[in-house]
């Protein structure tokens, strides 16, 4: 079924109609100031080498490119795979860390924020497969079961934060945990799991829950997002840096080592989040190496053809023409 991408810009279709008026309103002046020279035989005769006709028609051209160009725009399409066809694809659940320590500027603009554009740049990679998310800080939460649906992740992942979890803290193992159980763990083969986060694990149970999921088939990958160096956590709606019992400014650090070691653990890969894709790139390409299932597509990617192209074509075409087109007559009687 045909359907426009861009439909509200159709309503550009409605300036149509006030530029129609002004064409006619031009033409009646034009005759009207014709009448007011003089003698309207003697004014015909000085302007016989001018075409009405063609400057309408010149007009009209225009007209029709400018339709066109609106329909372009709004890029008409029909569905080439729908809702509900199946494909080949893995099931991934990525955990993010939405902890305070993640609103560090370290990384620009924070290390939350990077972490959600990395999460978007993999939900516009990763089509075919099915994606769950998970936000943890002290505790994890279940944010979105695993769907196809790429528009309901993207917009999960907007709204992550850390006002989503009331227990502050970093538990790796709680977000492990969960993506187990929302993983099929009758399942040895055909899933993944993505965690995020700068490491400062406040639970030493990481590496013993990693094995766990490594032994039902999971595969692990880390990312680590910060720097070695660290940098200090701003505090939410006061802008100011989180201080200690002490008064001492706390810098959060990336523990890189944590990471790769869950990973290697996880039987998966560890990745620093300092270009955006590379690391995506390379997950993907990870991903996409794994064996695959079945997979229904139920209301998540559809595949469309796109005939934008051949409005914006003729629309072109029509504009190429009607410059070429002279408002003279090409003879004069």
């Amino acid at each position: 079924m045909l359907q426009f991408q861009n439909i509200e810009f159709l309503s550009g279709l409605f300036i149509l109609l006030p530029l129609i008026f002004l064409l006619v309103y031009v033409i009646k002046w034009k005759q009207k100031v014709k009448q007011q020279l003089g003698d309207v035989r003697l004014v015909e005769k000085l302007m016989n080498y001018y075409s009405p006709d063609k400057y309408k028609t010149k007009i009209i051209i225009a007209f029709i490119a400018l339709t066109l160009s609106i329909i372009a725009a709004a890029n008409l399409r029909k569905p080439a795979q729908g809702k509900g066809s199946m494909a080949n694809g893995i099931d991934v659940m990525i955990a993010l860390d939405v902890s305070k320590s993640m609103l560090s500027q370290d990384e620009k603009p924070s290390r939350l924020e990077k972490a959600k554009l990395l999460i978007n740049q993999l939900t516009n990679k990763l089509e075919n497969n099915r994606i769950g998310l998970i936000v943890f800080a002290g505790q994890a939460y279940l944010q979105m079961p695993l769907t196809a649906d790429a528009a309901a992740t993207k917009m999960f992942v907007s709204g992550a934060s850390p006002e989503l979890v009331s227990v502050q803290g970093t538990n790796i193992s709680d977000a492990l945990r969960l993506c187990d159980v929302s993983l099929d763990t009758k399942e040895k083969k055909y899933k993944a799991a993505i965690l995020i986060t700068d490491g400062e694990d406040q639970d030493d149970r990481a590496l013993e829950t990693v094995k766990e999921l490594a032994d039902h088939g999971t595969i692990i990958h880390t990312v680590g997002v910060g720097s070695a160096d660290g940098s200090p956590i701003i505090e939410p709606g006061t802008n100011e840096y989180k201080k200690d019992e002490n008064g001492q400014t706390v810098i959060s650090k990336l523990n890189e080592q944590l990471l790769k070691d869950l990973a290697q653990a996880g039987n998966g890969t560890y990745h620093s989040l300092n270009n955006l894709s590379i690391v995506s790139d390379a997950l993907v390409n990870e991903l996409n190496g794994m064996e695959k299932k079945s997979i229904s597509n139920a209301g998540g990617f559809i595949e469309y053809q796109s005939y934008y192209v051949y409005f914006l074509l003729a629309a072109i075409l029509l504009l190429v023409a009607e410059f070429f087109i002279s408002e003279k007559k090409l003879s004069i009687a």
